[in-house]
């Protein structure tokens, strides 16, 4: 008999700690993107349908206060106030030292939208100006720019996928307002996302680097994020059902459903057999016993039962256990294709509730792992994407509630055209 239950009230208990109380000390490594802690549990709270019960309009008003303390004054969003040395102080020696960048600047935006502000004191302008400024030759994008403008941090698909999303909330489907601003080269970062398809089908790092989930996720919302805004003009090979390249994309992420549970249930599995192994193998002298003999009495290592098949998680990469934050980046990214009929629905749900799910609320990153705040949400959306009851339904490219989305076509850059 299954345990598996969504405990509602738990999550909520969790969410709402991470919220208003202290966080334990492991997160203050993170102290610098506190605008990503602050992503992941104001949106848990939203997805969880209670944001506005939970919460009173001045607290709301006081995490947007707080989130547009972090904005530079020369466009986009720094991850935390620690830098600000206030717009008066900035020049170019010290531009290096507090720089905006672009997965805090994607995220600020997104919980701004949740907690229902109209982005009136975004610097737009300012905002859209300088995402040009990160995109490298390639097309590919970096995570700030250091001193004298120069671009620093990684080229991989993490930045290209923020960076469309920054474009897609800021420009909007028409470009309303930001019509003198020079746009990023969409023709460059559409080309190096599809040069970063692997030999299997998936998307790794960059250009012929090994396959890996979160990366797919990636490449393919930044697409759909462009072709949403009609900026894609000829259909896209990765985007195309009817491409090679489609298909072994789809097949990849379909092969990383597992119901490999990791090493503590392979030792399970292994004393299962302990006996039956004692009893048939045992000591014998080997000059006088054939090798094929004793192999063939050797048990086998790691049977299959079929009670084992019902938790089948997803894993990042080939000959990896699963791993509750891939059940959201292969989800997610076959929610963006229309393509989540595809997987184990079931078998997911049961890995995440009977294996992750913690008994204090929150998820573990795997089995037996204590909750934290980037796993649960990641375990939480999985559920809404596979319409888990007792979450609000998302939006799988943007990794949100659909909240995000109707607040966004309220902005008034969003219904001129």
């Amino acid at each position: 008999m299954s345990s598996t239950t969504f405990n509602k009230e738990r999550h909520i208990k969790y969410f709402l700690r991470c919220l208003k109380t202290l966080l334990p000390y492991q997160y203050t490594t993170g102290d610098g993107g506190r605008v990503l802690l602050g992503f992941f549990t104001i949106a848990g709270l939203d997805l969880l349908g209670v944001l506005h019960e939970q919460t009173t309009p001045e607290e709301r008003q006081g995490y947007i206060n707080w989130i547009y303390h972090c904005q530079h004054p020369r466009g986009g969003f720094r991850g935390f106030t620690g830098t600000k040395f206030g717009d008066a102080q900035h020049d170019r020696d010290n531009a290096g030292w507090d720089p905006a960048n672009i997965p805090s600047t994607f995220l600020a935006l997104e919980t701004l939208l949740i907690l229902g502000d109209d982005l009136s004191r975004v610097k737009r302008k300012e905002c859209l100006k300088w995402l040009p400024k990160l995109q490298r030759q390639d097309g590919s994008f970096g995570d700030m720019l250091g001193a004298d403008e120069r671009i620093v941090g990684g080229n991989d698909l993490r930045f290209c996928y923020c960076a469309a999303g920054i474009r897609y909330f800021l420009r909007g489907p028409y470009g309303a307002g930001v019509e003198d601003v020079r746009d990023i080269d969409v023709a460059k970062l559409v080309s190096f996302v599809q040069s970063c398809q692997s030999y299997d089908g998936g998307m790794g790092e960059t250009p012929f680097r090994e396959a890996h989930a979160g990366l797919t996720y990636c490449a393919v919302g930044a697409l759909a994020l462009l072709q949403r805004t009609g900026s894609l003009g000829a259909q896209l090979a990765v985007l195309s059902p009817k491409t090679e390249n489609y298909q072994s994309l789809l097949r990849w992420l379909v092969s990383r459903q597992t119901s490999d549970l990791g090493a503590e249930d392979e030792e399970d599995d292994e004393a299962d057999t302990k006996g039956d192994s004692a009893s048939t193998v045992e000591t014998q002298d080997e000059s006088t016993t054939n090798l094929s003999e004793q192999i063939d009495k050797l048990p086998e290592c790691l049977p299959i039962h079929e009670e084992s098949l019902k938790w089948a998680g997803f894993n990042g990469r080939l000959n990896k256990i699963a791993d509750t934050c891939y059940c959201f980046w292969v989800t997610g990214t076959l929610g963006t294709m229309n393509q989540l009929s595809l997987i184990d629905a079931p078998g997911v749900r049961h890995y995440l509730l009977d294996k992750t799910q913690h008994i204090v609320g929150g998820f573990g990153k795997s089995v037996g792992e204590v909750p934290d705040i980037y796993h649960s949400y990641l375990g939480m959306i999985s559920l809404a994407l596979i319409n888990e009851p007792g979450l609000e339904p998302a939006d799988p490219t943007l990794c949100t509630g659909v909240s995000v989305m109707q607040n966004l076509k309220s902005l008034l850059w969003w219904k001129e055209g």
